[in-house]
């Protein structure tokens, strides 16, 4: 599809009186009690929003911090991207377990949303089928439905009768027609969302039976069509929300709230727009480094990139443009030889101390071609990326120098500096400093305390956002 033909389409959708909606959502949302716990697979997840806290860890001391917070919503990151089949079943089945039980002692309600990726890369539907197995174990009562919303507009992902597209500068491409689906652990073949569930639940769930919200039922306002929907839904049966901009989610959660008043119950798979929306996140301005609070006399940081997407290696490549920044290619095919890889990896880090002693950002790459285990298991895929990722976390874990900031590009590479690298149990989510690009501020027991640890997904942002975000971090100020 074309830039053209898409402003075409979405010319033609009714337009709705924004205020109206506003208010209206207001409405139905007041008096909502529950706690809102999103389970992230990557770090990426806070891209939309902003005063929240994120744990790393789902033991019990967490658990209860989060939900004696007085903000309705809390992260917790599970990195399960990063895990296999039979470690996501374990994590979420004691996270499960672990927020019943806190949930039992605080007298507080609580619901799931399962943020993952929004090209539909993770560990589904494992991980909502245990968070359901989960509830009915611990409550006795069911989950009537599962909402799919992979929509995110920061990262430039739509949903149109049921299509899921992601936009290449001027075209909107079928997210199955990308290198995403092509994914050598998370793949896929389906063109649409009901194909793509039933592809995935190895057709215990049938295209036919999926439920879909239409754009069109949005912009018209049929809110009792849409909520007789959602109140019909039972024995987990899927939903898809088909939507290209934030008012699409904000309508739908109008009827959304309706049918939760009258006792319907929901697990969501979603991308970062939908946690925003429901968690009834405000709007805020893009960080900047005086916002982001930095020492005026430091400009010298670190920059981790582990992705191989494509978009990936081009922002590299862009941010070469920049003076003042110095270049480490990490050699990742040493990967199978573990002598070899050590000494890569020594050699990294040895020349990024120096880098940083001399008051110079540095940043570390892997090579880019993609490293394959060559067996055909997805399991030993997901292993070999694994081991590049540790080896990525050891050259921030081994700095003795404190940098003014981090930035780690890609999920599971942010993930493991954040929790092995780092230590971070307990994290604040500032903001974003592009659009989809969220902001942590490190917790106190942090190994790097206090200072911006900025999350770069591996599929966000143009060509040059990457350049564009460190030249915020390296700025000069009075």
């Amino acid at each position: 599809m074309k830039s053209s033909e898409f402003e075409a389409l979405i010319n033609a959708l009714p337009k709705v009186d924004g205020t109206y909606i506003e208010e209206l959502y207001k409405k139905e949302r007041a008096g909502w009690d529950k706690k809102i716990i999103v389970l992230d697979d990557d770090p990426t997840g806070g891209q939309t929003v902003h005063d929240v806290s994120v744990y790393t860890s789902w033991d019990k001391e967490s658990i209860e911090q989060g939900f004696d917070e007085k903000k309705e919503m809390f992260y917790i990151l599970t990195n399960s991207r990063g895990l296999t089949g039979e470690q996501t079943r374990n994590v979420h089945r004691e996270i499960a377990d672990m927020v019943n039980a806190v949930s039992k002692e605080r007298g507080k309600e609580y619901l799931f949303i399962s943020r993952s990726d929004s090209t539909l890369r993770g560990h589904y539907p494992v991980e909502t089928q245990v968070l359901r197995e989960g509830f009915v174990r611990n409550t006795g009562r069911d989950i009537d439905g599962e909402i799919l919303c992979p929509f995110f507009r920061e990262g430039r992902r739509f949903t149109i009768e049921n299509i899921h597209y992601v936009q290449y500068g001027n075209n909107f491409i079928p997210v199955n027609e990308t290198e995403f689906a092509q994914d050598k652990t998370f793949g896929y073949q389906a063109s649409t969302l009901p194909e793509y569930i039933e592809e995935k639940t190895k057709a215990e769930y049938k295209a036919l039976d999926v439920v879909s919200i239409s754009l069109e039922e949005l912009r018209k306002l049929e809110l009792e069509e849409v909520e007789k929907k959602l109140l019909e839904t039972q024995n987990f049966q899927k939903v898809i929300v088909n939507a290209v901009d934030d008012m699409d989610l904000k309508i739908f959660c109008i009827a959304l709230y309706r049918a939760m008043k009258k006792g319907k119950r929901y697990l969501f798979r979603t991308a970062a727009s939908f946690v925003k929306v429901f968690g009834n996140i405000s709007k805020q301005q893009l960080l900047t480094k005086e916002s982001l609070g930095m020492e005026k006399s430091i400009s010298s940081g670190i920059i981790i990139a582990g992705s191989h997407t494509e978009k990936t290696t081009r922002q590299i490549e862009a941010l070469k443009e920049l003076p003042d920044i110095v270049f480490i290619e990490f050699n990742a095919a040493l990967v199978r030889n573990e002598k070899k890889f050590q000494k890569e990896m020594e050699r990294c880090l040895e020349e990024e101390k120096e880098c940083l002693k001399n008051g110079k950002t540095v940043c570390c790459f892997t090579t880019r071609e993609l490293i394959s285990a060559d067996t055909g298991d997805k399991e030993d895929e997901l292993t070999l990326s694994v081991k590049i990722s540790e080896a990525l976390q050891y050259l921030v874990k081994g700095l003795d120098v404190l940098p003014a900031f981090i930035v780690a590009k890609g999920g599971i590479t942010s993930s493991d500096v954040a929790v092995k690298a780092l230590g971070i149990k307990k994290a604040h989510i500032l903001g974003q400093i592009k659009p989809g690009i969220p902001v942590w501020k490190t917790g106190k027991e942090s190994r790097m305390p206090q200072i911006p640890y900025i999350i770069f997904p591996g599929n966000v942002g143009e060509d040059t956002t990457l350049k564009e975000v460190i030249k915020i971090l390296m700025k000069k100020t009075n």
